[in-house]
């Protein structure tokens, strides 16, 4: 049988409640309601009446949705903390990110450039070394991206108003274009130093390709999301 809990699913992850919450409720309350239609079916009812006695008999949906609302230990982090959820984490997500950037530039650096002064320009290299370097510039340049639909998914998934999704991919924009990874060494010791710092630029036009540049990754983060919501529109307007 089709189980008319489709609204209920909508209200329960607007409310904020879990999405792994949300499918194991709707689960149990099909099986009992498989159960409730397969007694009213024993009673001698055809099976519209007796789906129509067990939807009866298992409640309303305010009720149904209140015994799950109600319970507040069931809410997302996203829900309860969203300011974690879509500012920090976020943020710690790109920064593991990009030390596993760093740590490869350092040791590809070590392994296939000893001696030169810095890894960046040094020459052709080919084979595994040209795709070591290749593996750290992806997860560098990418990192923003993939991060940002992770945000993106988890704001659609639990029917997430817009406001703090899209400080954490505004964030997320500005990391990634303000990036800048510095590579030298010492100059009293030789040791090889790698780092990171942030700035848009130094000059008007640096900062306006700047936030070119910014615009065309929150563009891309998002991309799934609006996809998502212009699904979910047409299925609308199709019922």
């Amino acid at each position: 049988m089709v189980t008319p809990f489709n609204e209920l699913r909508e209200r329960l992850l607007r409310a904020g409640i879990a999405p792994r919450h949300v499918r194991r409720y709707l689960k149990e309350l099909a099986d009992h309601l498989a159960d409730l239609a397969a007694e009213e079916k024993s009673r001698g009812l055809n099976r519209e009446e007796a789906e129509s006695a067990a939807l009866a008999r298992l409640g309303s949906m305010d009720d149904l949705a209140r015994a799950m609302i109600e319970q507040r230990q069931l809410q997302s982090w996203s829900f309860r903390a969203p300011w974690a959820a879509f500012g920090l984490a976020p943020l710690l997500g790109l920064a593991a990110a990009w030390f596993a950037t760093l740590f490869i530039l350092w040791s590809g650096w070590s392994l296939f450039l000893p001696g030169t002064v810095t890894p960046f320009g040094a020459g052709p290299l080919h084979g595994f070394a040209n795709a070591y370097f290749q593996f750290g510039r992806m997860i560098y340049f990418f990192a923003p991206v993939f991060i940002g639909w992770g945000v993106a998914l988890v704001a659609a998934r639990q029917r997430l108003s817009v406001g703090w999704p899209a400080l954490g991919l505004a964030l997320l924009a500005w990391a990634g274009t303000a990036a800048r990874v510095h590579a030298g060494r010492s100059a009293l010791s030789g040791v090889a130093n790698v780092g990171m710092s942030f700035s848009l630029g130094n000059s008007a036009g640096e900062i306006v390709h700047g936030l070119l540049r910014a615009s065309v990754l929150l563009s891309l983060m998002v991309l799934p999301y609006l996809i998502w919501r212009l699904q979910r529109s047409f299925l609308r307007s199709t019922r």
